[in-house]
């Protein structure tokens, strides 16, 4: 496997704005990552960074947008109904096989 050529480097304003995000309640760390296209583990090993001091030496202060962060919220609560619409369509899918099958062996007796 050929090593890769072009690193992405990351602003530590970048890293403490990805953090803050992945502080919002409700939010989950991994859908943070997936929206920035970064991996979940870089976004761990930030927040961890930011606890021990070792990222910033000064904490700045980041605000986030309250507009971004109602979005993110949506967007989650969004992505939960449609993952339970998705599940309860499949379950209507297996429902309506297995009734059609019923009725083909009664009708074969």
């Amino acid at each position: 496997m050929a090593r890769r050529k072009h690193y992405n480097f990351y602003t530590d304003e970048f890293k403490a704005t990805a953090v803050a995000l992945s502080k919002i309640d409700n939010i989950r760390a991994k859908d943070v990552a997936e929206a920035l296209c970064i991996h979940p583990i870089m976004l761990y090993r930030w927040r961890m960074e930011i606890r021990n001091g070792t990222l910033m030496s000064k904490p700045k202060q980041i605000n986030i947008d309250p507009k971004t962060s109602a979005e993110l919220k949506r967007l989650k609560e969004l992505e939960r109904e449609h993952n339970l619409l998705k599940e309860e369509h499949e379950l209507l899918k297996k429902a309506i096989q297995h009734s059609l099958g019923q009725k083909k062996k009664s009708s074969n007796l």
